[in-house]
């Protein structure tokens, strides 16, 4: 059972509390391999379930975000929130939401944010990672370059977690399953475990 530091009904965010619960216990079974990263934080929601796993083994979560948010956040379009609209940028700003939520929950020594496009920060990238969750940008490209750049830094015996896949396209978008069967297909994934539109694979080799 998850004890969370927060009330995590009252996080913004789009994530289900079983497919946290399984973000949780994933990044519980990685101590060791090396820190956990997540792409799209948002208002970190499933920052706090992957941090409270890796405050209780000692590790670290990086999470990365533009903080102008997703195609689907923009005005005119179904997720958009206006109360995380900032005027003088004329943009999308959930930075400082995060940083409340990671105050909050007491993770501000265990969640370190990495402010920047997922792609410009892969290019620099060198750690091992025990866990990649991919929740980023849903166009076939931004997911696409997600999974390219990051899961080769998935340790063996790690895991690689997608977020929103849909096997039926009357459901949801198509790049998150698209990913998800180039996982499948490298050989390098194995599938885990699937609770609700999160897949859960683990690096064989």
């Amino acid at each position: 059972m998850i004890t969370l530091p927060v009330d995590i009904e009252m996080i913004k965010g789009f994530m289900a509390a079983e497919e946290g619960a399984a973000l949780y216990q994933a990044a519980l079974s990685v101590a060791g391999l090396g820190p956990c990263l997540e792409i799209g934080t948002y208002c970190g929601k499933s920052a706090v379930y992957l941090g409270t796993a890796c405050r209780e083994v000692g590790g670290l979560l990086f999470t990365i975000d533009h903080h102008r948010g997703s195609e689907e956040n923009q005005p005119g379009w179904e997720y958009h929130d206006r109360d995380l609209w900032d005027e003088s940028a004329g943009a999308l700003d959930t930075l400082p939401v995060l940083r409340r939520t990671l105050r909050s929950a007491g993770l501000e020594e265990t969640v370190i944010p990495i402010v920047g496009r997922s792609a410009i920060v892969a290019r620099v990238w060198a750690q091992p990672l025990g866990l990649v969750f991919i929740d980023g940008g849903h166009t076939f490209e931004a997911a696409e370059a997600d999974y390219r750049l990051w899961s080769p830094h998935v340790a063996i015996g790690g895991v690689l977690a997608i977020h929103d896949v849909f096997p039926d396209p009357a459901t949801g978008g198509r790049p998150p399953f698209e990913i998800y069967q180039m996982a499948l297909a490298s050989g390098l994934f194995k599938e885990e475990e699937a609770v609700s539109s999160l897949r859960i694979l683990r690096r064989q080799h």
